[in-house]
């Protein structure tokens, strides 16, 4: 069957979402709604995204039993989310009743279709930041652009924004090759690195010609915008052919930095563009890599036609996103921050962020995220954790999977401790808090750190 595409289903029809009150699929629910389809969806619980949703009106049913199917007759189309297996009763319904089934990345690549300027930002790391520095430098740039974002921003109110223009930037996620169901004029490729090694089965190679292919759906439509310094964008790009734009750190990539300097952990530098000064910038988020993210942003404002100025005051007035290097709270005096991190890449980038600061302590509370991807990094997070001063393990968050029989928690904390950090296991939350409590002084900085519920935490925490 061919690509969905809007035109195959009425301006009026009914889209049915499973999995609704996920982050990227109420998203798209949303944009569903205000361009005037009837959105039903189904969800395990409810939750603020899904009564979002509801005001919006959209119709929604809790849990994926039988008795919800007579829900789908009415559906001309349903989008399913990736964690919905073939046994899921709705889409075995929808099967039965010859209503179109796609998933979740077939949707927003049909949304993006409708755009003449649409971006994907990609990479192992940096999505969510760098959309949404992108949200924040294209609105404040007048061009009123439709934003889809992994997480909550503020300057949206969410996750989605809907604009009245003809731009459009979303994440594009790597994993199942989710991506390449897009269409793309800017690709941007923050990184390439070994993660989702539970898909990827073929490692690194594999990888790099996913990223491959997704650069490669610009070609004689637009542009890639790419960290000029990652080996492995280089190796994925090499001889392609396409209309490249690097950045990175030094002056022999299209964007770098000049004047360096950081003000109580925060970055201040010039934006060079081929020896040119482009604009300067002072950011409100810390660390080299929001360095990097920052660069790019500028490339893909300068492609878009966008004044630069204004861009740039946009990128002035981003500080983060929720969960990405966010205050909590305080506890005995140290600073509580929870942090998406869950790579060893990103938790490294986390804590050289966190060492800019002043401080007396740092604290690193970390749950490993799904065993296939603790067990494939394991030695990669073995040496995350230099940077930290006390690093606490505790159990892993599965998620999509279950127990493999091998991978313990426990075992990396010993494996890191060896490396020579003060690391321990702690399986229970309220033992963490308890020990944390106890410990804990004035001007410390505690990270809560993963992508399950390790989050929980920090309000545990919190005086």
């Amino acid at each position: 069957m061919n690509r969905f595409d809007f035109n195959d289903i009425d301006k009026n029809a009914n889209i049915h979402f499973i999995g609704i009150g996920g982050i990227s699929m109420s998203g798209l629910a949303q944009i569903a709604i205000k361009n005037g389809y009837t959105v039903t969806g189904s969800d395990w619980n409810e939750s603020p995204i899904t009564k979002k949703l509801e005001d919006l009106g959209a119709d929604i049913v809790y849990g994926h039993d039988a008795v919800y199917r007579d829900g789908i007759s009415k559906a001309a189309l349903v989008v399913y989310t990736a964690a919905a297996k073939a046994d899921n009763p709705e889409m075995i319904a929808a099967k039965e009743r010859g209503v179109r089934l796609i998933d979740r990345a077939e949707f927003l690549g049909a949304v993006m279709k409708k755009y003449h300027h649409a971006i994907g930002v990609s990479g192992t790391h940096g999505k969510t930041t760098t959309t949404s520095m992108l949200a924040h430098a294209l609105i404040n740039a007048g061009l009123d652009p439709t934003i889809s974002v992994g997480g909550e921003l503020d300057i949206i109110g969410g996750n989605i924004r809907t604009g009245g223009s003809d731009y459009f930037v979303t994440e594009a996620c790597e994993y199942t090759d989710s991506f390449l169901k897009f269409y793309p004029t800017i690709a941007l490729i923050t990184n390439i690195e070994e993660d989702h090694l539970d898909y990827f089965t073929g490692g690194i190679e594999q990888i790099r010609e996913s990223f491959r292919r997704f650069a490669m759906l610009t070609e004689g439509v637009g542009s890639v915008v790419a960290m000029g310094g990652d080996a492995n964008i280089q190796k994925a790009l090499e001889g392609c052919g396409l209309d490249i734009i690097t950045y990175g750190m030094t002056e022999e990539f299209d964007y770098y930095p000049e004047n360096i300097k950081f003000s109580a952990g925060f970055p201040s530098f010039d934006v060079m563009r081929n020896g040119e000064k482009r604009c300067s910038l002072s950011l409100k988020v810390p660390g080299q890599h929001n360095i990097l993210n920052a660069l790019a942003t500028v490339a893909v404002c300068d492609l878009t036609g966008a004044d630069i100025e204004k861009a740039a005051g946009g990128i002035e007035g981003f500080c983060g996103v929720k969960r990405r290097f966010e205050k909590k709270g305080f506890v005995n005096g140290a600073v509580i921050i929870d942090d998406y991190a869950h790579h060893p890449t990103e938790i490294m980038a986390t804590l050289k962020a966190a060492k800019e600061f002043e401080h007396n302590k740092i604290w690193c509370i970390f749950q490993p995220h799904t065993y296939s991807r603790t067990r494939t990094l394991w030695k990669e997070f073995t040496r995350a954790f230099f940077d930290a001063d006390e690093v606490i393990l505790t159990h892993i968050y599965a998620a999509r999977e279950k127990f493999d029989g091998v991978t313990k928690p426990e075992n990396l904390a010993e494996e890191i401790y060896q490396q020579g950090v003060d690391a321990r296991y702690i399986d229970s939350f309220e033992d963490i808090v308890s020990y944390v409590k106890e410990n804990a002084a004035p001007n410390d900085i505690i990270f809560t750190m993963g992508a399950g519920d390790v989050t929980s935490i920090g309000p545990m925490l919190a005086d």
